[in-house]
């Protein structure tokens, strides 16, 4: 079964449903679904995920959707360890390498899905766009 890595991204794609990135997310959660795939998240993103979506939905039904994706998605504490690799690799974007580190963290992570993959093209995780990897599983 492949291990996946969600950025942020990702996450905030299905939940807001952001057409037509939206598509890719949804398909990937349904391969957790059905236990096709192991998904993990970092803590940072599930935050993120929150504080960015908080605007266009209510409390109550921003946290239903943040508690009910804890049902296919692993997530990855963000602790001190992780914070400190990060301060100190050579990623130029900070926030990037915690989430490289936290995937680092997961044995035989297979890919970190991101849309911007750019921004871990020095990750020892392959980073794949969402259709990309769709496309591989």
């Amino acid at each position: 079964m492949k291990k996946l890595f969600l950025d942020t991204n990702i996450i905030v794609d299905l939940i807001a449903d952001r057409k037509p990135f939206s598509k890719h997310s949804i398909q990937i959660f349904q391969k957790a679904e059905l236990k096709e795939v192991e998904l993990f998240t970092s803590s940072h993103s599930i935050a993120t995920t929150y504080y960015l979506l908080k605007k266009y939905l209510t409390e109550k039904a921003l946290r239903d959707v943040l508690y009910n994706l804890l049902d296919y998605v692993s997530v990855i504490a963000v602790d001190e360890a992780i914070i400190k690799k990060g301060l100190r690799s050579n990623y130029k974007d900070f926030e990037d390498s915690i989430q490289i580190h936290c995937a680092s963290s997961i044995r035989r992570m297979d890919f970190i899905v991101t849309r911007n993959t750019k921004d871990f093209k020095e990750s020892e995780i392959p980073a794949l766009n969402p259709d990309e990897v769709i496309l591989k599983l």
